[in-house]
């Protein structure tokens, strides 16, 4: 009872955390769309408590340890920060500044506070500091290593100079780093105030024993799961700039109360920004985000702390697209995650299909504009909406519409709000018929947004744009989703599809239309109730023509035609495959086979790091008209007799012995 009560009185100071920053947060990217993180650390700086109704939800398993380590002389009132991806392997972008403050008792310090803000820009190649496009991590922005910012209660004015000389819009970020600072010292308060009621001894045990009650309830849900090997591939639409696919690939192992993520299938490191850097570290939280859904879902009471990540372990080969080594740029690392959770939930798809749902449409895109506000004769840069996608079909219920699964922490900014800090006129913003994958269980609608804009040579970054290639896939006999598009000017003589670009140049009058990705749906479509299918015409979900199509319910003035309908769904018989992947993987797995993938990656493994994706890349471009293992063999044997240095390479490291 005790340690509940401790669990209670932690997630309430997370939340008086996550209000503080909340509410006094200057950008609409932290005080509306919510990305953002408060967290209660323990000594170490393992996470214990983090908020349930405000914010990201990436964080639960974050452990800031090797970051505090590399700064010294902890004293009250301090507050520490960084935002470089490779020191101490807290923030993984430089956009998220994360910052944490020691909580001192009787001298010693008993806990921390910690959390991190989404800076609107920190510098670099482009607006808002990502794109898929940049190459290095130098490009992404301005970078601070672990170091002091406030000192003993007083902010350190040459750092805060430096970042104000080298960001776009300083006072954005200026303020939303006072305002996490608040949060913090709101933190340290709580933390006092439970010291005082359970006691410094209390505390610091309690709160060991909420860390061993988190693991013993994942280990619960490990044991119920079958024992087995779970294998599971996804892709990303692109591995750089008008690249190629990017694959992940997930070897899932449960024994017993314990799991092993293998991720040594996956694609080599890239040139370009889609790397997620994990730094090698076999819990670190953001290759656990999937799982914490699984878990979350299966047992909704269970405590989120760091004790979850000690029942599983991850296997990310260095040099890979999970562990890439500097300088390797990584600010589009959230689009790898959004397939990185898509793996996770696939394998697990497998072990528990009575439970799983089908894949939500996995893009979370971020919406940033750059232009010149006439109105007030300032330059403008902002987010003006998340265009996300719906969830996937579920064991009893559709997926949600537009804004679900694991992407549903990022809130809509309301239109009033954004047209009145961003010239711009938002023309739609909402749902799009039929891109929800058919279902037993409908998959989510997909979000679209247009918007017009006024000033010459406005710029637009588009983060995490995705599934305009490889579209959600449905299960148990559901159908995959409709793909993601964004156009510019559409419906009109200049209409121009972008396909999967995430940077664009207006000019004055032009409109841009941007869709998200829908959820798979889950169980055959011919199984869906009639009644159902005709409420998701009357509402505009479904299109009379795919109730037909789709469905098999013929449609009449808005009622069912009970005798067509029956007429139209004996035709065929139902399905219940394990998973609808959709046309285009299909076609692109008779070429690109898990063979034809053993063989490359077997040789990469081989090759020095700076290697790999350009001979990843020198394969593909052979590939044309070839397929399978064989055609992979053959293209590097070409790529071998035309790059003699490659040849040596392989050659050495075939030598035995050759360390």
């Amino acid at each position: 009872m005790t340690l509940r009560v401790l669990a209670n009185h932690a997630r309430a100071a997370a939340e008086n955390m996550a209000h503080t920053l909340h509410r006094t947060a200057h950008s609409a990217f932290v005080k509306e769309t919510q990305d953002f993180t408060v967290m209660l650390m323990d000594r170490r700086g393992d996470t214990f408590a983090v908020p349930m109704d405000l914010g990201a939800t990436w964080y639960p398993g974050l452990t800031y340890g090797r970051a505090i380590d590399m700064v010294s002389d902890y004293r009250p009132g301090d507050v520490a920060f960084t935002n470089d991806p490779y020191s101490g392997h807290v923030a993984t972008h430089a956009p998220d500044t994360h910052l944490w403050k020691p909580v001192f008792s009787d001298g010693e310090i008993v806990a921390w506070t910690g959390g991190h803000i989404h800076n609107t820009d920190m510098g670099g190649a482009v607006p808002a500091s990502l794109s898929r496009s940049l190459t290095e991590v130098h490009q992404e922005g301005l970078r601070f290593p672990p170091m002091k910012l406030v000192h003993e209660g007083q902010f350190d004015e040459t750092v805060m100079r430096i970042m104000e000389t080298n960001v776009r819009k300083p006072g954005l970020n200026i303020g939303d780093i006072k305002a996490l600072v608040g949060a913090l010292n709101t933190g340290e308060r709580k933390v006092q105030a439970m010291i005082q009621r359970f006691g410094k001894t209390g505390f610091v045990d309690g709160v060991s024993q909420l860390m061993d009650q988190a693991e013993a309830e994942a280990r619960a849900i490990l044991r119920a799961t079958p024992d087995g090997e779970y294998i599971f591939a996804d892709y990303a639409d692109e591995d750089s700039d008008a690249g190629n696919p990017c694959r992940l690939h997930l070897k899932l192992c449960i024994q017993g109360d314990q799991a092993v993520l293998d991720f040594s299938g996956s694609d080599p490191q890239l040139g370009s920004s889609l790397n997620v850097p994990s730094g090698g570290d076999p819990r670190h939280t953001i290759l656990l985000v999937g799982i914490y859904y699984v878990l979350y879902t299966l047992n909704p009471q269970i405590l989120l702390n760091t004790g979850l990540t000690r029942a599983f372990t991850c296997i990310t080969p260095k040099g890979s697209v999970l562990n890439p080594v500097a300088p390797a740029a990584v600010g589009m690392r959230s689009l790898t995650c959004a397939r990185l959770r898509s793996v996770i939930f696939g394998a697990f798809a497998q072990a528990i299909p009575d439970k799983m749902p089908a894949a939500p449409a996995g893009n979370n895109c971020i919406v940033n504009v750059m232009t010149r506000d006439e109105r007030h004769q300032k330059t403008v840069i902002a987010a003006v909406n998340p265009v996300v996608g719906g969830g996937g079909g579920m064991p009893h219920r559709d997926g949600t519409n537009g804004s679900g699964a694991d992407a549903a922490y990022l809130k809509n900014t309301p239109i009033e709000i954004t047209e009145t800090e961003v010239p711009v006129e938002v023309l739609r913003y909402g749902l799009a018929q039929d891109t929800g994958g058919a279902g037993q269980w409908r998959g989510g609608l997909a979000t679209e947004l247009s918007f017009r804009v006024f000033a010459p040579d406005t710029r637009i970054t588009a983060r995490n744009r995705d599934r305009s290639k490889f579209r959600p896939w449905g299960t148990l006999g559901g159908q995959s989703a409709g793909l993601a598009h964004m156009v510019l000017n559409p419906g009109q003589p200049a209409e121009t599809d972008l396909g999967n670009r995430d940077t664009a140049v207006l000019q004055p009058g032009d409109v841009l239309m941007i869709r998200s990705a829908g959820g798979g749906g889950r169980g055959d479509p011919y199984l869906r109730a009639p009644e159902r299918v005709a409420r998701d015409v009357a509402c505009g979900y479904v299109s009379q023509e795919a109730a037909a199509h789709d469905y098999g319910v013929v449609i009449d003035n808005g009622i069912v035609d009970q005798k067509q309908t029956q007429a139209l769904r004996k035709k065929r018989p139902l399905r219940d495959s394990m998973f609808d992947y959709g046309a285009e993987r299909t076609a692109y797995e008779t070429q690109w086979s898990d063979a034809a993938y053993e063989v490359l990656n077997t040789t990469l493994g081989k090759l020095p790091i700076h290697w790999r994706f350009f001979t990843k890349t020198e394969v593909f471009a052979r590939m044309t008209d070839r397929k399978g293992a064989e055609g992979v063999e053959a293209a590097l044997g070409e790529i071998c007799t035309r790059f003699p240095e490659l040849a040596a390479l392989l050659a050495r490291d075939a030598q035995p012995g050759d360390a």
